[in-house]
């Protein structure tokens, strides 16, 4: 059956990379402006300028976003978020799913790609992973970013789960942050980003729901820096448990089905 719709799906994935370019060219302009007033009021206007494009995109391409909260969620306060990395959509449903100041954390070499590089390394913090110096530069931003009352975000996993496990193993980064400004931690899942678009097929987008799930916050209060592994198992154990709860669809699942 999956072979009678892959025409429509084909068009489909043309239709909403089209919208994707449009809404994208239309609001660089706007971009290029906000980037002269700096990290911090260019940045949280570069922000919601990518708001804006997601609020824009995703009725257009028929992807409805559902944000479920476990606990209340303050806006004005500064988090650390650490969300589960499953999917190429992960990146582009943030501005939907946190609707506050926040910076994430990204890999660099998205920053190559035309024009839509020159957003994305205006609207994030970017890392090199392969380079020691450039990781240590990256969290003392992230650090100076948290310091104004902005929250950042980490893909604790580095990169995408390919392991049809819950989660991939962390790295301490987030955590470690987290602690030596005391900041608490709020993880997010994305539940169904792996549906509507796989790691590994730029052509695999479908419409449907997008279920963003906000877990209470978890206190690092006096935590110090040797509690760091201690309390990066606590959040995986945490996250694992609830992406199993609510069935996420890539745990367990065939290699054959994933493609």
């Amino acid at each position: 059956m999956r072979y009678v719709f892959k025409p429509f799906l084909c068009v489909y994935c043309i239709y909403a990379f089209v919208f994707f370019v449009v809404i994208m060219l239309l609001l660089f302009p706007f971009v290029v402006i906000a980037s002269f007033f700096g990290r911090i009021r260019g940045g949280n206007a570069i922000f919601r300028l990518c708001m804006l494009w997601a609020d824009l995109l995703f009725p257009l391409i028929f992807i409805f976003v559902k944000k479920l909260y476990e606990a209340p969620h303050d806006r004005s306060r500064p988090y650390i978020f650490v969300a589960n990395h499953i999917s190429l959509l992960d990146a582009g449903i943030l501005p939907k799913a946190l609707r506050q100041p926040v910076r994430p954390l990204g890999k660099i070499e998205m920053s190559k790609i035309p024009i839509f590089g020159y957003i994305y390394k205006k609207a994030i913090v970017t890392v090199d992973r392969s380079n020691a110096a450039n990781r240590a530069q990256s969290i003392r931003i992230l650090k100076s970013i948290i310091s104004k009352k902005i929250s950042v975000l980490f893909f604790p996993e580095g990169t995408y789960n390919q392991t049809h496990q819950p989660l991939k193993k962390f790295f301490n980064g987030a955590f470690r942050v987290a602690i030596e400004t005391q900041t608490p931690i709020k993880p997010v899942l994305f539940l169904d980003t792996y549906n509507r678009l796989r790691y590994g097929n730029a052509f695999s987008l479908t419409p449907g729901k997008c279920r963003i799930v906000f877990l209470d916050e978890i206190p690092v209060t006096g935590l110090v820096n040797s509690d760091t592994a201690s309390l990066k198992e606590k959040v995986f154990e945490i996250m694992s448990k609830k992406l199993l709860d609510y069935k996420a669809s890539w745990i367990g699942a065939s290699e054959s089905s994933s493609q």
